[in-house]
């Protein structure tokens, strides 16, 4: 038994110590890419893990790249043939090395240095389609001029369009990239036409943007069949590819950009938004969105269409009043009224048969009830109104009479 100890300890070789494990972010995650006119709208999450999960994710830097042709190429090819669209800084740890398991709290993560952008927070990118952007990249340009014929008689258009893809990549300390994000292939056709600007209207509980079709977009009728001139498809004409299909998404104007308010393309040439609040302006832009085998392709926006809502609209008259004689009193009781920016009531008051009634109270109550303390032996007509918080009063509420006791 020794012996064989013996052997296996001297046939024991201890090789060189192991690098340490890089570490590298995991991949950009959310990654979405919206073709609006000329420019593609890029946008992902930065990495805040790493690829084993560890945390704060090892990353300096997001790279989005951008390649005209197949989709079937490799990220290597990506990489080496497509075109570096933008760069986003990221506050990297101060020791790449430190890192916590996904299961332990944040406090207890690596502090972050930089200028950059959070982990976790959302960039944002573009890139504006140029006539080169739209030339296959040349490692598929290569692959043509190869297989083509000596002479050819003219195909036609193709039946599909083709694609820009584009995909981003976290980069660690020392240029090591982790993995790529999902792929996004945004067809490389004309964007559609524009719709009007907006016409804006608005009531005590929504605004209404409303806006007119481009004369070559197809408005969708009521049985499901469509309307209208088919829409312009420019220089890649869809032919018997992919099915196409015409709708509009509306969009705030904010000091950020634009905040899409239409969850999906709606179909109908209007939206209605009950984010009201008065006396603060807003502004919306409507953008025609065509889809191509799945893929969204947005228009240019017209010009922003603006309103500043001003309360006008006066809160309903009170219902059901009713007045109860009490010993020296006379008490009123109505049914509230339901208005989100009520103020109050004014109740008024004058002598039967009540030709003029003046306002009981100088300022609005909150409540839908009051006490007259009043002499017994007269007799009172009653009426109540409700006033919002702009000052607006609203009609008068059914009149009563009635006698303290």
């Amino acid at each position: 038994m020794c012996a064989f100890a013996a052997v296996t300890v001297t046939c024991g070789k201890k090789g060189p110590p192991l690098p340490p494990l890089v570490k590298v972010p995991a991949p950009p995650a959310d990654f979405a890419a919206v073709r609006r006119g000329g420019d593609v709208a890029l946008q992902f999450t930065v990495p805040a893990a790493n690829s084993d999960g560890t945390r704060p994710a090892n990353v300096e830097r997001v790279d989005v790249y951008a390649f005209t042709g197949p989709s079937s190429i490799s990220d290597d090819q990506v990489l080496k043939h497509g075109t570096r669209v933008g760069s986003v800084p990221v506050k990297a740890p101060r020791d790449p090395d430190v890192t916590v398991d996904p299961d332990q709290p944040d406090e207890e993560t690596e502090p972050l240095e930089g200028d950059g952008l959070d982990q976790g927070a959302l960039a944002r990118l573009h890139e504006s389609l140029t006539p080169a952007a739209e030339e296959p990249t040349e490692v598929d340009r290569k692959k043509k001029t190869a297989a083509a014929p000596a002479a050819a008689p003219l195909l036609g258009a193709p039946s599909t369009p083709p694609l820009r893809t584009y995909v981003a990549v976290g980069i660690a300390r020392h240029g090591r990239r982790g993995p790529m994000s999902k792929r996004i292939g945004v067809p490389l056709v004309a964007p559609p036409p524009a719709p009007s600007a907006a016409a804006i209207d608005y009531n005590e509980k929504a605004i209404t943007i409303t806006w007119t079709p481009p004369v070559s977009a197809r408005e969708p009728r009521e049985d499901g069949a469509s309307s209208g001139s088919e829409p312009v498809l420019a220089s890649h004409p869809i032919g018997s590819g992919p099915k196409y299909e015409v709708a509009y998404n509306v969009y705030e104007i904010t000091p950020d950009g634009e905040k899409r308010l239409t969850k999906s393309p709606v179909p109908a040439a209007h939206f209605s938004d009950d984010r009201l609040t008065w006396g603060v302006e807003r502004c919306y832009v409507v953008r025609t969105v065509e889809v191509f085998g799945g893929v969204p392709i947005e228009s240019d926006a017209p010009p922003a269409s603006c309103v500043k809502p001003v309360d006008t609209f006066p809160p309903a008259a009170p219902k059901e009043l009713h007045a109860v004689a009490g010993e020296g009193s006379i008490n009123l009781i109505w049914e509230p009224n339901e208005e989100k920016d009520l103020a109050g009531y004014i109740v008024l008051r004058g002598v039967a048969p009540g030709e003029r009634l003046d306002p009981l109270t100088p300022t609005p109550i909150p409540d839908a009830r009051f006490t007259d303390q009043v002499a017994a032996g007269t007799r009172y007509v009653y009426a109540v109104l409700a006033v919002d918080k702009a000052g607006n009063m609203g009609p008068v509420s059914n009149r009563v009479e009635e006698t303290a006791r």
